[in-house]
């Protein structure tokens, strides 16, 4: 059985044949802001080319008229009002499959992790109830889109296992207006929030007015999650939502690994800002150089690997054993391999430095694309900025940069703009990582959790339209087009 939300048909049916599903629940649509989106129709179209679905279930949602086909589509509440009111649990050996869970892959391929029932459940259950303090008639808010590893493990498993009250909010931060987050926690005297630093940033652009008219004093905890958050970033959550009194856990994880590894314990860790910290207890992370050897001591950078198995570790991909093997057990024997770079500082706090594939080697000097973000979003003009190689030939690979103003149609020349953010980059880290080209855009292709999808703009920065891969998982497919067609 699959849980479908918002995707394209192709990538739908891509999911449902890969994992054989008999069983389709969606709804008549949903909303997102304004819009309303027709999920029953892409599931419709998606089920043409998925001949291994037998029922689908509709959930009445929107109230818009749709198509049921005869002897496949049922209502949801019908039988909800048929069936007995005891249902008796069923009893699962601890390493049955609890769910799949497909995340993009580095060719564009979805891989199908598959997370069991006992150690999934006692992880996220256990990382829940410590990273974010929850005591007994706490309110919990976690924004992320149930879909992905975020929601299924801190909206649904983890916050559920201790019993604990989880909101769960159908939105967009900026509807109908950019208090939306704000009004919420207010309203529901929510103690814990956890968002993604994406979401940070576009609610940093926008007029303070939006969140001091709220006292927000309910929370306890902050939280970050989906990727490294940046300094600047990390300062305005901490001061005017946090109000710099409630810990800021700025978590690592990925979906591989089911549940939180890295992050500051609320009161018994201190924060350092852009650092996830220090490992949870019985994670054992190391770093590893080029030649696959462990790096020892502190102020180190290398290779982020986990050196022994944890409960809530996927333990396959679905159908490809083989696949799940070579990805992420070949590049360092013996150990599991994030495909994440990290900084080791001199007390032994890790700061996630982006991807290893997102180091781009320019005239022989190993450049991360993590600290050259870093410098330009302190530029005042800037709101975000992704930086990805294209090939060079004099350096081997030169410096590409998309960026995101605060402003639309920033009346400075954008020609002074871009010799400004390349004289703070020269400042901070070095000429040697000054940008070759800056593309000025409206937004950055990311997935619904908040991940930029770099493999899009690499693609883009070399002029290979051909292929972009499955791009089911963005949070706004229309952007990428758009960035196509201003390509310098």
């Amino acid at each position: 059985m699959s849980l479908l939300r918002t995707s394209g048909d192709l990538a739908v049916s891509a999911r449902i044949n890969d994992s054989e599903c008999k069983m389709v629940i969606t709804s008549d649509g949903s909303f997102r802001g304004n819009k309303a989106i027709d999920l029953k129709g892409i599931v419709d179209e998606a089920l043409e080319k998925s001949p291994c679905v037998e029922k689908v279930l509709v959930v009445k949602r929107t109230n818009t008229p749709i198509k049921m086909k005869e002897g496949r589509d049922q209502w949801l509440q019908p039988l909800m009002d048929a069936a007995i009111p005891n249902c008796v649990a069923e009893i699962m050996d601890s390493e049955d499959p609890l769910f799949i869970l497909y995340t993009s892959g580095s060719t564009g391929k979805p891989k199908g992790m598959v997370h069991t029932t006992a150690g999934y459940m006692v992880y996220t259950a256990y990382t829940f109830k410590n990273i974010f303090n929850y005591q007994e008639n706490d309110v919990y808010w976690c924004t992320a889109d149930i879909g992905w590893i975020t929601g299924h493990s801190y909206i649904l498993y983890g916050p559920l296992l201790n019993g604990a009250t989880t909101v769960i909010f159908e939105g967009v931060p900026s509807y109908p207006d950019f208090s939306r987050f704000w009004e919420v926690i207010e309203k529901h005297k929510v103690n814990q929030f956890y968002t993604a630093p994406t979401a940070i940033r576009a609610l940093a652009k926008e007029s303070l007015d939006y969140v001091q008219k709220f006292p927000l004093s309910s929370l306890k905890v902050i939280g970050s999650v989906g990727e490294p958050i940046n300094e600047e970033a990390w300062h305005w959550y901490n001061d005017h939502v946090g109000g710099k009194r409630c810990p800021l856990v700025d978590t690592w994880w990925q979906t591989e690994t089911g549940g939180i590894m890295i992050s500051p314990i609320p009161f018994v860790t201190p924060t350092k800002p852009t650092y996830a910290s220090l490992p949870l207890p019985g994670i054992q992370p190391v770093l590893m150089d080029e030649l696959r050897n462990e790096i020892e001591g502190n102020q180190v950078t290398g290779s982020l690997c986990i050196k022994f198995p944890w409960p809530s570790m996927a333990r396959t991909i679905w159908g490809d054993h083989q696949r799940y093997k070579e990805t992420y057990f070949t590049a360092f024997p013996g150990k599991y391999f994030t495909g994440d770079g990290a900084l080791r500082d001199e007390v032994g706090y890790y700061r996630i430095t982006g991807r290893v594939d997102d180091v781009i080697i320019v005239s022989g000097h190993n450049l991360g694309t993590a600290p050259i973000e870093d410098a330009i979003n302190e530029h005042p003009a800037v709101a975000e900025s992704a930086i990805v190689g294209f090939p060079h030939d004099i350096k081997g690979n030169a410096l590409y940069g998309f960026v995101i103003l605060k402003e639309v149609g920033e009346s400075r020349n954008q020609e002074n703009l871009a010799k400004e953010i390349n004289q703070l980059i020269s400042d901070q880290i070095g000429p040697i990582a000054k940008l070759d080209k800056i593309q000025f855009v409206n937004g950055l292709p990311k997935t619904r959790s908040g991940k930029i999808m770099r493999r899009i703009l690499r693609k883009i920065a070399e002029g290979d339209f051909s292929n972009f891969g499955d791009i089911s998982t963005l949070l706004n497919p229309e952007i990428v087009e758009e960035i196509k067609e201003g390509k310098l």
